[in-house]
């Protein structure tokens, strides 16, 4: 009784190997993000943003006026209603807006991407390879945040009720589609490239 136990466990864990990378992405994923939601805090204005209650607000404040500032830009080549109140708020003439705080900075998500690469398994020879992805994922996160926000900022000019939808669920959902698909870019074609071009060297088919 006690053999077969063993066997099917044994069967179950040989069953999921094929999905060991999409695991650990997921596992890496939500300890990432619950560790940041748990660890760092911050209030909608972004007076002061804490770590384990250390003062970490000048990275932050640093990137939201300059997202803000990188956003008006882009909004004023296409709309010339667009103007800047203070350091951090887009608004239109309309009367609909928005204002870029601490949580707008992709930050998070940079922190996110560093935990998802750095737990990707491999040889040695793959730590040089995440040494220039890492950075790589971290100006992918930083354009497509400002086109996020861009995008948001257009939509909402004559549509503020959309806000909500954008912000919360399509552009959300959307920037970790585009980091699971950076992932699967670097495990596919730069990881598995890599091993198949060790065993050659080493003779393995």
């Amino acid at each position: 009784m006690q053999f077969r136990m063993q066997k099917r466990k044994f069967e179950f864990i040989e069953s999921l190997r094929p999905y060991s990378d999409v695991i650990i992405f997921m596992v890496t994923l939500l300890i990432a993000n619950y560790f940041w939601k748990f660890t760092v805090m911050g209030d909608e204005n972004g007076d002061q943003v804490t770590w384990f209650g250390l003062d970490i607000t000048a990275p932050f404040e640093f990137m939201a006026c300059h997202i803000a500032s990188a956003v008006y830009w882009l909004v004023s080549l296409f709309r010339d209603t667009v103007y800047m109140v203070g350091d951090h708020s887009i608004r239109f003439e309309s009367g609909s807006g928005t204002t870029i705080i601490w949580g707008c900075t992709a930050i998070k998500q940079s922190f996110i991407w560093l935990c998802l690469i750095l737990t990707v398994r491999g040889n040695r020879k793959l730590w040089l390879h995440k040494l220039w992805f890492i950075p790589f994922g971290w100006l992918c996160c930083y354009v497509f945040n400002i086109l996020r926000i861009f995008l948001i900022a257009l939509f909402i000019e004559h549509h503020p009720d959309w806000f909500h939808v954008l912000h919360d669920y399509i552009f959300k959902y959307a920037f970790y589609a585009m980091l699971f698909g950076l992932w699967v870019w670097f495990v596919e074609k730069i990881r598995d490239n890599n091993k198949t071009e060790q065993d050659t060297k080493n003779g393995h088919p």
